[in-house]
């Protein structure tokens, strides 16, 4: 098996290699005076292994035709951050159900896939190929295992994320809780855990991706004001559109970390580890 990757997941695939020692292929990519884009791989041999975040469009067709050059072997797609799959409805009439578009053109010349922490698992059921969703909340939890905190509050944004909260805090055996929203009055709301009082507490905020950082950053604001000691966020998807991680640490949050499904900067967590593994398993079944 060799492996392969996009421009944008080019750190991620090393990773992955090392865990599975399996060679990485060198892969050059141009493009035409039309803006169109160019790739060529160096050898591959009958079985590879393509590793892609589809963050952009640029990422969604180099992902394509990485696939195609890779026509003479069995292929398996790693798409960490699947691009479009949070339209995974039909929200509006006229619409597509782009997570079901994307999925079926990556299913196309590719044996298997695998995508980190989807938003909804169901899209998976929109690939032609067996598609499984791999969670890296243990890794989130071993992160902030790190951090040293003094007994901290593992909290989801909203009962929607509590599942994956629940992983995280599952590793250090910490409280959990989720953020509920309460409307006051017509302009007020207040944004506070469930159950368990922040007052004097670290706080951990935990989601599959932070994107805008709107709910997050009104929310830290509020735990402060509930007297939390500390606020942290954590994420496996670190899209942070339009200045979001700016956004957050100015609204007090001390530290705000993602994985390297989308790298940049703030990647201090691999799905490295939990991407080798479903890969090893996988093969055994």
């Amino acid at each position: 098996m060799r492996i392969i990757s996009t421009e944008r997941s080019q750190v991620l695939a090393a990773r992955i290699a090392a865990k599975l020692g399996v060679p990485l292929v060198e892969t050059k990519f141009t493009r035409f005076p039309d803006g169109e884009m160019y790739l060529r791989c160096g050898e591959l041999d009958d079985e590879t292994l393509i590793v892609s975040s589809t963050v952009d469009n640029d990422m969604f067709v180099q992902t394509l035709l990485l696939i195609d050059a890779a026509d003479r072997s069995k292929n398996t797609l790693v798409a960490p951050y699947l691009g479009y799959s949070r339209q995974d409805r039909r929200f509006v009439p006229g619409e597509p159900i782009s997570a079901r578009a994307v999925a079926r053109a990556l299913s196309a010349g590719t044996e298997r896939a695998f995508v980190v922490n989807i938003h909804d698992p169901g899209v998976l059921q929109h690939f032609g190929v067996p598609a499984k969703n791999i969670t890296i909340a243990p890794a989130i939890g071993g992160y902030i295992g790190d951090l040293h905190l003094k007994n901290p509050l593992i909290l989801a944004p909203d009962e929607g994320a509590i599942e994956f909260a629940t992983g995280v805090a599952a590793v250090g055996g910490w409280d959990c809780d989720h953020l509920e929203k309460t409307r006051l009055s017509g302009d007020e709301v207040r944004i506070a855990p469930k159950t368990i009082d922040a007052a004097g507490r670290e706080v951990v905020i935990v989601d599959d991706i932070i994107s805008t950082g709107g709910t997050l950053a009104t929310a830290a604001c509020m735990l402060r004001e509930q007297g939390a000691a500390s606020i942290h966020a954590a994420c496996v998807h670190g899209v942070f559109t339009s200045g979001a991680y700016t956004r957050l640490r100015a609204a007090g949050i001390a530290s705000v970390v993602s994985s390297d499904t989308y790298e940049n900067a703030s990647s201090f967590i691999s799905a490295a580890n939990a991407i080798a593994t479903a890969i090893r398993d996988d093969a055994h079944h």
